[in-house]
């Protein structure tokens, strides 16, 4: 009698080992299927990523022949604006007024040394006006665009932030768009393609570091050659090197 007693299993620890075997068994499945579409996409990611890159450097090229030939015609060259900047909160949240602050959360900048990319347009610009005191903001270039989704790179898939580790996170969050990889994503940012806002939307706010040797002064602009504040250019790949 005794015997039949010790072998008997409580009914809520068969139903928790029933469960752990199902779960189990479920994310074995889901890693295999994981796995075989890994190999099923790994052609795609490595066609489109050698597609993105030479298209990089064929643009690239045509620059440089571009300035080359404006130089020996004696002409000035001036190349396109960018379509988008890259914005670096500089300043914490003390004393900030109610309306920069509003701006503040509407660019996405919650904390300080949080980074985002914005369209350059005039609504953004009159907004970065109003907080300058407490930004930083320029033109990114290719290699900061790749260095910050690499490295710093997270998406949001359902309100949730997910650290790009994969393909995979990229697919679930901007298949619907067609963006299936990281290379996939850089180019549609880098290039502002037709889905940029849902490519910029999906990427959560860079969490940066404070930057190597620390800033100038953040009371003072960057265009006065003593300070960190407001606009500067192509500078800012200068700084986010330092933060990342």
């Amino acid at each position: 009698m005794n015997v039949e007693k010790q072998k008997r299993i409580p009914e809520n620890l068969k139903k928790k080992q029933e469960r752990d075997a199902r779960l189990a068994e479920e994310q074995k499945k889901h890693e295999s299927e994981q796995t075989q579409k890994d190999q099923q996409n790994a052609q795609y990611y490595l066609e489109h990523g050698k597609a993105h890159w030479e298209s990089f450097q064929t643009q690239q090229k045509n620059l440089v022949d571009r300035k080359r030939a404006a130089k020996a015609n004696n002409e000035v060259f001036v190349d396109d604006e960018s379509k988008f900047l890259l914005v670096v909160r500089i300043k914490g949240i003390n004393k900030v007024a109610p309306k920069e602050r509003k701006i503040l959360q509407l660019l996405r900048l919650r904390q300080i040394h949080n980074a985002v990319l914005v369209k350059n347009n005039k609504a953004v610009m009159n907004m970065l006006r109003r907080v300058e005191a407490y930004v930083t903001y320029g033109f990114p270039s290719h290699q900061t665009i790749r260095a910050l989704i690499y490295k710093r790179g997270y998406g949001k898939i359902n309100r949730q932030r997910i650290p790009l580790a994969n393909n995979q996170v990229v697919e679930a969050g901007l298949g619907k768009v067609g963006i299936k990889c990281v290379e996939d994503l850089i180019n549609e940012i880098w290039t502002f393609g037709a889905h940029f806002k849902e490519a910029n939307n999906f990427l959560w706010p860079f969490k940066m570091n404070s930057p190597r040797g620390g800033l100038v002064s953040k009371r003072h602009q960057f265009l006065d050659n003593r300070g960190d504040q407001g606009p500067r250019d192509v500078y800012i790949n200068e700084l986010i090197a330092q933060m990342l």
